[in-house]
C-alpha cells in the first residue's frame, strides 16, 4: 500500500458522458463503477483526493439528437444531465462534483487553452477538403458521416471512430461515405482550420509512454504503441459547426472547438468550480508544484474507445501548454456485452441504469456486486440477467448476507444483541484468524492499487467465507451449553469480522457496508481502512435485519423478455431507417467486376477479433481477402464455401495484410450477417451481373 504515499494529493477523473442519451450499464462498468470504487478506496486511505465528472454537453451527437427529437440542443443536455446527474446520485458514484461543459466557467478555459496554444504558434493553420452536405448547405462534422470501416468492414463507422473495432478514423478514412442528414453522399469543399501537429510531439509521446510499460494496462499500451508505429498526424482542433464553444479569433467566425479538445479540458473547469465551492485551490490538482513531493495524481478512467483521446491528443495539449501534470495512468476498460450480443443504444440493446433503479428499488448494491464481479478489465465480458440472478442468490445472499445475518441473529438469541466481556475493549482474540484477515487486508489493497477490482471484490468475498467457515467451526449454539464462555468469545470474533467486512466492503457496496456498520450500532458511519475494529464492553447492537433478498425467477423473466421485445421492436424500425443510396448511373454499376469464387482458405488475423484472412480462388488467380466477418463464422466451417467477389476493388493494407477485393455479405436489422452465394453451383469467375 506504500505506492499511495508516493503523492499529495490525486486528481480521478471518469470520462464525460454524452448528454445526448441516458446511461446503460457499459458505461458504468467502463468508467464509473471502477473509478468510484478506487476513489473510496483512497478517501478511506485519508488521501486527498478530487473526484470530477461532467456532462460533454457540445460535439455533433447533441445535434443529431435535437434533429430526431424535434428539439434544441440547450433543451437535450439539459434533460440528459439532470437524467444522467440523478442515476449517478442513486446509483452512489461518489463524485465530488459532476459539472457542464456549457457552463461560462468551461467555454472560458477552453478558450483560453485554445489562445494559450495558438499564441504559441503551436497550431498549424490550413485549408482541408471536408465533407459537404449540399442538400443541407453545411459542412459535416464527423459524426454527421457514417460509412464503412477500413479497418474492419463495418458498414455504420462514424467520421471520427468506429464503434465496432474501436479504431479512430478520419472522415475521409470512410469507405462509401454517407450524410446522416440527408442519407445522401457528401461532396469534398475547401475550409481552413487550426491543427495540432501531433507528429511533431511524436518522439515526445513515445518516450513518455515508453516509460509506463509495465504500469499501464497492457490493452492501453499496446493500443497507444501501435497509433504512434502508425505515425501521428496533425489533428484538427477546429469544426464547422453551429453548437460548441466558439473558436476566440476573429478570422474563425461561425467555428467551433473540437469535442475532443474541449472535453478533457472539462475536467479541469470542473475542478476549477469545485474548488471555488469548497474554498480549495484548483491548480494543486493539476498544475506542477515546485516541490516533487507535493504533486498530484492525475488518473483517468475510460472506455477503450477513449484511449487515443486520453493517451496521446489531450496528454499532448497538456504539453503544450506547458504546466499541467500529465497523466500517471489510464486504467481503461474493455466493453462489456450484454445476452450474448453487443450493447447498442441504436438498436435499445441496453440495460438502462434509470429503469434499473425504478424496477430493482433499493438494489444498487446488487448490481454493483454483479458489475464488479465481471468487470471487463483486461478482455471483453458479458452481463447476462441468469448470471445477475445467480450472483445474488448464491453469493451475496447465501455468503455474505447469511453469514452477517446469522452472527446478528445469534447474539440476540443469546445476550440480547449486548456486547459484554470482563474486558473494556473487545477486540479480536483468535491470533490465527487476525493473520488470516491481515492477509486478505494485504491482498485487498494490492489489488485496488493496480486497478483489480474484481479480484478486490473476491477478496470482500473470501473474508465472509472465512466468517462464515469460522462460525460453523466454532459451533457457539453448542457450546453455549458446554463452554458458554467460548460460545461468547467466538460470537464476539465473528461481531469483529463483521465490522471488518462492513469496512472492506465501504468501496464496492456503500449502502451494504452502512447496513452492517447501522446493525453494529458503530459509531461512526465510515470506517477507515487503518482503523481498529474495537467494541466497549456493554455496546448495545441494533436489530438484525437482512442485507440482501433472493432474486425470484419472474423479475429474470420479466427483464430477459424485455430485451427480446426491444430486439423485435427494433427490426422494423432499423429496416425503415436504411433508406436507398444515391442513383448511380449504369457505367458506374458495370464498372464493378463481381465474380463467384471459392473459400480456399480461412484463418483469424492475429490480435483482431473480428477479421479473418481468407485465400478465395476467383477463377482469374486464388488472392487473399480481408473479412470482417470472424464473430459470425469459424474459419474451419467456410473453407470450401462459394461465394460474391468484388475483385476490382482496389487493394488496401489491413493490420498489415493486403486485401485483395471484398466478399459481399447481407446484414440484417440485428447485425447478423450472411454469405450472398449463388443458389446452384457456378464456377469461380462466373461473372455476376
Amino acid at each position: 500500500m506504500s505506492q499511495l504515499n508516493k503523492f499529495k494529493r490525486y486528481t480521478i477523473t471518469s470520462a464525460l458522458p454524452y448528454a445526448n442519451g441516458p446511461l446503460h450499464i457499459g458505461h458504468l462498468a467502463g468508467a464509473y463503477l471502477p473509478a468510484d470504487i478506487f476513489v473510496r478506496y483512497l478517501r478511506l486511505m485519508k488521501k486527498d483526493v478530487v473526484y470530477i465528472c461532467g456532462s460533454d454537453e457540445h460535439g455533433a451527437a447533441i445535434t443529431i439528437r435535437a434533429k430526431k427529437e424535434g428539439t434544441t440542443p440547450q433543451a437535450i443536455i439539459d434533460k440528459y444531465h439532470n437524467q444522467i446527474k440523478g442515476s449517478f446520485e442513486e446509483f452512489g458514484i461518489s463524485f465530488d462534483i459532476y459539472h457542464r461543459t456549457s457552463s461560462a466557467i468551461h467555454h472560458d478555459l477552453s478558450q483560453e487553452f485554445f489562445l494559450n496554444l495558438y499564441e504559441k504558434g503551436e497550431f498549424i493553420e490550413k485549408y482541408s477538403e471536408q465533407y459537404f452536405d449540399e442538400e443541407y448547405d453545411q459542412f459535416l462534422a464527423d459524426r454527421y458521416i457514417t460509412g464503412t470501416c477500413p479497418v474492419c468492414g463495418y458498414e455504420h463507422a462514424y467520421g471520427d471512430q468506429c464503434e465496432n473495432c474501436g479504431s479512430s478514423l478520419n472522415p475521409t478514412d470512410l469507405i462509401n461515405p454517407v450524410s446522416t442528414l440527408s442519407k445522401k453522399e457528401p461532396v469534398l469543399k475547401p475550409t481552413k482550420h487550426w491543427y495540432l501537429p501531433l507528429d511533431k510531439y511524436q518522439p515526445w509521446l513515445e518516450k513518455w509512454i515508453d516509460e509506463k510499460d509495465g504500469e499501464w494496462k497492457v490493452n492501453v499500451f499496446g493500443q497507444c504503441r501501435s497509433w504512434l508505429k502508425s505515425g501521428l498526424q496533425p489533428r484538427s482542433m477546429t469544426r464547422d459547426l453551429d453548437w460548441g464553444i466558439d473558436v476566440p479569433l476573429q478570422e474563425a467566425k461561425g467555428k467551433k472547438l473540437y469535442v475532443w479538445m474541449d472535453a478533457p479540458i472539462g475536467y479541469i473547469s470542473a475542478t476549477k468550480q469545485w474548488a471555488q465551492d469548497s474554498g480549495k485551490d484548483w491548480q494543486q490538482y493539476w498544475k506542477k508544484q515546485p516541490d516533487a513531493a507535493d504533486d498530484t495524481c492525475l488518473i483517468h478512467f475510460i472506455g477503450k474507445d477513449n484511449i487515443v483521446f486520453h493517451c496521446i491528443i489531450f496528454p499532448a495539449i497538456l504539453k503544450a501548454h506547458g504546466d499541467y501534470v500529465l497523466p500517471q495512468n489510464v486504467p481503461a476498460n474493455e466493453f462489456l456485452n450484454l445476452e450474448g450480443d453487443k450493447l447498442s443504444t441504436s438498436r435499445n440493446h441496453a440495460v438502462w441504469l434509470h429503469e434499473y433503479l425504478e424496477e430493482f428499488p433499493g438494489k444498487q448494491d446488487e448490481l454493483r456486486y454483479v458489475l464488479t464481479s465481471i468487470l471487463p478489465e483486461t478482455s471483453d465480458s458479458e452481463f447476462t440477467w441468469k448470471d445477475y440472478q445467480a450472483r445474488v442468490n448464491n453469493e451475496l445472499v447465501a455468503i455474505l448476507g447469511n453469514y452477517v445475518n446469522r452472527v446478528m441473529i445469534l447474539m440476540h438469541k443469546y445476550y440480547g444483541g449486548r456486547v459484554e466481556s470482563t474486558s473494556d475493549a473487545i477486540k479480536l482474540t483468535d491470533a490465527a484468524l487476525d493473520a488470516e484477515l491481515g492477509g486478505y487486508y494485504d491482498e485487498l489493497g494490492k489489488n485496488l492499487e493496480s486497478y483489480r477490482f474484481r479480484a478486490a471484490m473476491q477478496n470482500v468475498m473470501d473474508i465472509a467465507r472465512m466468517g462464515n467457515r469460522y462460525l460453523t467451526e466454532q459451533e457457539p449454539w453448542k457450546t453455549i451449553k458446554t463452554d458458554p464462555e467460548a460460545a461468547k468469545n467466538a460470537l464476539h470474533n465473528n461481531l469483529i469480522l463483521i465490522g471488518h467486512l462492513a469496512t472492506c466492503l465501504q468501496p464496492f457496496l456503500p449502502h451494504t457496508a452502512k447496513k452492517i456498520l447501522g446493525m453494529l450500532k458503530y459509531p461512526d458511519e465510515v470506517v477507515m481502512f487503518d482503523q481498529e475494529m474495537v467494541f466497549n464492553n456493554g455496546h448495545q447492537l441494533n436489530a438484525a435485519a437482512l442485507l440482501f433478498e433472493k432474486v425470484e425467477d419472474g423479475a429474470i423473466e420479466l427483464q430477459i423478455q424485455k430485451l427480446a421485445d426491444k430486439k423485435q421492436a427494433a427490426v422494423p424500425v432499423e429496416m425503415k431507417t436504411i433508406p436507398a443510396k444515391a442513383n448511380i448511373n449504369f457505367d458506374a454499376f458495370a464498372a464493378m467486376d463481381i465474380r463467384t469464387g471459392t473459400i480456399l482458405t480461412a484463418e483469424k488475423v492475429v490480435k483482431t477479433k473480428k477479421l479473418l484472412k481468407l485465400t478465395i480462388d476467383t477463377g482469374i488467380d486464388q488472392r487473399t481477402v480481408v473479412s470482417g466477418i470472424a464473430e459470425h463464422y469459424e474459419p474451419e466451417n467456410i473453407i470450401g464455401k462459394q461465394v460474391s467477389i468484388l475483385v476490382n476493388l482496389e487493394p488496401r493494407e489491413i493490420k498489415g495484410i493486403v486485401s485483395q477485393g471484398m466478399i459481399l455479405m447481407a446484414e440484417n436489422a440485428e447485425g447478423k450477417l450472411s454469405f450472398v452465394s449463388p443458389t446452384d453451383a457456378m464456377p469461380n469467375g462466373a461473372v455476376i451481373r
